[in-house]
């Protein structure tokens, strides 16, 4: 499981940071790529990492503000033409599906694989036996989620060495075993898998804030989380500014990170007006209250381990 940040500014495109997208890379898990935001020239980025649009399977959009979704309709119809077979899923607000269909209707666009949209509410938004996606209203002035994304505890492993002892060799029986069936030996033995399995693997947590100002609701989805991804458009000077354009400072970051129990806080969403020396200036102001922080740039990638 690894993190990769596409576009990391915010409002518009700049020289040195592109507008939102983050790609969760879930290539061992699910052999899939799950994209959150897409903004402007999304595409553009993804052609200098080593993401293959064809394995894009799910698209969260937090909201539809142009710097969130105007990458959208480009990136679902080039994926007919980049080895997309298998189907897509668009996630977002209200909205997102007459958003997307109007453009690729008017622009003559066919796609050649299944497209799904889902216009979502609160609450889990996607499950099967490996995750489960969060959904929670965020502050943002319009309709506008945050998500939470939970890979589900993993079985332990099988003590292989410890069958081997009791002279039980390697085979079919490992499986039953693995699945925590009770086995009859040839010898007449019964040997039962739980006592050769060991302890679960706790699943990992990786929170996203979309755009926001300080909430709760951001808190919840980011309770223990393993990494918090949360917007910082601004430093703690501009706290009254940051409050009336709906978003967030570095400093009211730390404090979500830090109450949400969260491991660590990785920055995004930062105003082009931050250059430089400047962005390690909101770095610093988020570690004063969580020391684990750190602001993402353009390409940067960060992997989740297990714990």
């Amino acid at each position: 499981m690894e993190l990769l940040f596409l576009g990391t500014g915010a409002g518009i495109p700049a020289k040195t940071r592109n507008v939102t997208s983050v790609a969760l890379k879930l290539l061992e898990e699910r052999r899939s790529v799950w994209l959150f935001d897409c903004g402007e020239a999304t595409q553009h980025q993804i052609l200098h990492t080593s993401i293959k649009p064809g394995k894009i399977e799910k698209i969260f959009i937090t909201h539809l503000h142009g710097d969130h979704v105007y990458g959208l309709p480009g990136l679902v119809s080039s994926r007919s033409f980049q080895g997309g077979e298998g189907p897509l899923t668009v996630y977002g607000p209200q909205g997102i599906k007459t958003f997307l269909e109007t453009v690729l209707d008017v622009s003559g666009t066919h796609v050649t694989y299944p497209l799904v949209i889902k216009e979502i509410e609160e609450g889990t938004v996607f499950e099967d036996d490996q995750f489960i996606v969060t959904a929670r209203s965020v502050s943002h002035g319009i309709p506008a989620f945050g998500y939470r994304v939970q890979e589900k505890d993993v079985p332990g492993a099988l003590d292989a060495e410890a069958l081997k002892e009791i002279g039980v060799s390697p085979g079919p029986v490992y499986q039953k075993l693995k699945n925590g069936e009770t086995v009859t030996l040839e010898d007449g033995r019964k040997i039962h898998g739980a006592d050769f399995i060991g302890p679960p693997k706790k699943g990992r947590i990786v929170a996203l804030s979309g755009d926001t100002r300080p909430c709760e609701n951001v808190k919840k989805l980011a309770e223990k989380a393993d990494v918090l991804i949360h917007e910082a458009t601004f430093a703690k000077g501009d706290r009254e500014l940051a409050g009336d354009y709906y978003h967030s400072t570095s400093e009211q970051a730390a404090e979500t990170a830090r109450e949400a129990c969260a491991k660590k806080l990785i920055l995004t969403h930062i105003s082009a007006r931050y250059q430089g020396e400047n962005v390690l200036e909101l770095v610093n102001e988020a570690k004063t209250i969580f020391p684990d922080t750190v602001a993402a740039f353009d390409f940067y990638e960060h992997e989740i381990k297990r714990t």
